[in-house]
């Protein structure tokens, strides 16, 4: 007979509701004691193809919130590869810990070991302190990962193309706001500038803007204002700055109660995921407000059509941009819808996701 343990606040252990919630498909927790691997592997849907998403390794305080932000993430590229036309469907993988200290090659190969055990159900690639070269040593364990180094025939770092995206997304936005699409004399705040956020700032530059940075690394942010000839601002202070746009390309959830009655943009656009701490309210808000928002998951898209088609195969650099372009005349559609229904942008572009999802569903179902 099996004992099982009483357990003194369940709450924190309801991982059924929590999957339940938004209709997760299944959760992984991979546990490896000799080379100290602890990682959850989240596969929200797929209806339109294997779920595709990258690792991410941070220090979580605790491990109930690493499971909250993996199932937030596999959820987002759900919605991420259907609104962008891509055959894939939403995942994600988070790693337990501090990278500096753990990661090496036994560390990833067995995380690779895991990844193929699921039978390509769940594609991996780089995110958050993970980079092209981790994701060789994961493909030495499995083939169902993408993102690999140009220099050995893969897509190599999305970092420009996810740039790219939030670039056009943003300039969508302008079109919608003030009648051009041209970003000259705006002023832009940029939190987090990591790869994306610093290719987003050599975009915007070549547009003769205000810039602002900032980051959680002060070294990195001073770095990007004396390159981009920014100004370096505090990692709180980002939300207070009288800016046209404001663009979290950080972590996420940094549009929430306190900050939204701090901002002054009339835009907001950036490459972060999640960046609405509650969207059942947040992007009410912010419709409320007057400010403009660009869906996350369609605007930071250009990183995963980049390892998508090179995983689906058809890669080529011309067709990834081409493709990346459409986020423009995307994010234009949702602003009609958004208008037309009454609706939070947020849930305009959740409707044109999930509508392909369901129709694509039905096709697979038929006899």
């Amino acid at each position: 007979m099996i004992e099982v343990k009483e357990l003194k606040n369940t709450k924190e252990f309801e991982i059924f509701s929590e999957l339940a919630e938004h209709d997760h498909e299944q959760v992984v927790f991979c546990n490896d004691s000799e080379t100290g691997l602890k990682a959850i592997i989240g596969i929200h849907n797929t209806v339109l193809g294997p779920a595709l998403g990258g690792t991410r390794m941070w220090n979580y305080p605790s491990d109930a919130a690493a499971l909250n932000d993996v199932l937030r993430l596999a959820r987002g590229m759900t919605y991420k590869a259907s609104i962008s036309g891509l055959n894939l469907g939403g995942g994600k993988a988070v790693i337990l810990g501090d990278a500096a200290k753990l990661k090496s090659e036994a560390f990833l190969r067995r995380f690779g070991r895991f990844v193929e055990s699921l039978n390509g159900k769940y594609v991996t690639a780089e995110d958050v302190n993970m980079s092209p070269e981790d994701m060789e040593y994961i493909s030495m364990e499995t083939r169902h990962v993408t993102g690999l180094s140009e220099s050995i025939g893969g897509g190599g770092d999305p970092s420009p193309v996810t740039a790219y995206g939030v670039y056009v997304g943003m300039k969508a936005c302008a079109k919608k706001v003030y009648g051009s699409d041209s970003l000259e004399g705006k002023s832009i705040s940029v939190q987090g500038v990591g790869h994306v956020g610093m290719y987003l700032l050599g975009y915007l530059a070549k547009e003769n803007v205000k810039l602002y940075v900032s980051d959680y690394v002060r070294e990195r942010a001073e770095e990007a204002a004396s390159k981009f000839g920014a100004n370096a601002v505090g990692l709180d202070e980002v939300y207070d700055l009288d800016v046209d746009i404001y663009s979290p390309c950080a972590l996420g959830a940094t549009i929430n109660n306190d900050t939204i009655s701090r901002l002054q943009c009339q835009i907001i656009a950036g490459a972060a995921n999640n960046q609405l701490d509650d969207e059942s309210i947040h992007g009410e808000m912010l419709m409320k407000r007057g400010i403009a928002y660009a869906p996350d998951f369609l605007i930071n898209a250009g990183g995963l059509i980049n390892v998508g088609i090179d995983y689906l195969g058809g890669w080529n650099k011309e067709r990834i941009y081409r493709k990346t372009e459409k986020i423009y005349q995307t994010t234009l559609d949702i602003f009609k819808l958004s208008e037309k229904e009454g609706i939070p942008t947020q849930n305009a572009a959740l409707r044109i996701a999930k509508k392909r999802i369901h129709e694509v569903g039905k096709v697979k179902r038929a006899l």
